[in-house]
């Protein structure tokens, strides 16, 4: 039995920004459908919070970053933990 890995968007809905998390999560889950076991989203209680994780080891922090992720960078990072053999096609292209 293969373990899969579980990705938690942790995000600030009174930012607006659920259909945004709701996005990246459609985009890993299409992308990565064999290799994850869950994409969570979950509302967080701070302001401005808006967090990616893979088995609970942060890979993304908007306020560090001062930014969001572009979804070709968000996919590099998930499968560089979740499945480092896994080609991206284009999205592997600089």
């Amino acid at each position: 039995m293969i373990n899969k890995s579980n990705v938690t968007i942790e995000y600030c809905p009174k930012c607006g920004w659920m259909l945004r998390s709701a996005y990246f999560a459609q985009e890993l889950l299409t992308t990565f459908s064999e290799e994850l076991e869950s994409v969570k989203l979950k509302p967080s209680e701070t302001s401005g919070t808006f967090l990616i994780f893979v088995n609970n080891d942060l890979i993304f922090d908007r306020k560090a970053q001062g930014r969001f992720p572009d979804i070709k960078e968000l996919k590099q990072l998930v499968r560089d933990i979740a499945c480092p053999g896994k080609s991206l096609g284009h999205a592997d292209k600089p």
